[in-house]
């Protein structure tokens, strides 16, 4: 696998602030993009069976995810970022 330098020296300064090996940091972010493709598979079979979501269905999902985040960034013993 070739990558540009640049990126290759932005993600091994980004391994280094993490305090984790480079090839984890690469492997995390495939893994990421793996579940994204994943997911948005789901959504697009999802919608071809049962049509396109509603603005207020994506509106009601957008503000439960919030909540979600908003509940994990203010659990006890979360690390301040």
């Amino acid at each position: 696998m070739t990558l540009p330098e640049e990126l290759v020296e932005a993600l091994g300064e980004a391994a280094r602030d993490d305090g984790v090996p480079l090839s984890r940091l690469v492997a995390n972010a495939a893994e990421s993009e793996l579940r994204r493709r994943v997911g948005r598979r789901l959504v697009a079979d999802w919608q071809a069976e049962h049509g396109a979501f509603t603005v207020e269905e994506i509106a009601a999902a957008r503000a439960e995810m919030a909540a979600a985040d908003a509940q994990a960034l203010s659990a006890p013993g979360r690390a301040a970022a």
